[in-house]
């Protein structure tokens, strides 16, 4: 059995970095969208609820691809 940090791996790694960013930077991603909102006077709940869609797909894009990114370049120096 191949050890786990192997690059057979990859994949693993990179859903678990995924999935441990998801949360923060979505949270980021919405509290900066809703202070912008409230500031320009948009300040109903719908108005929230459309913000934290579009924080969850963008915080999904950017962390796969972050993820991805980081864990290709991490096993790739491997020898």
């Amino acid at each position: 059995m191949a050890a786990l940090n192997s690059p057979d791996y990859i994949w693993l790694w990179t859903l678990l970095l995924a999935a441990a960013l998801f949360y923060p930077v979505r949270q980021l991603i919405w509290v900066i969208q809703v202070r912008r909102a409230e500031r320009d006077g948009n300040q109903d709940e719908t108005r929230r609820a459309v913000l934290r869609m579009r924080a969850t797909v963008t915080s999904i894009l950017l962390c796969g691809v972050f993820s991805l990114l980081y864990t290709a370049h991490l096993f790739s120096n491997r020898p």
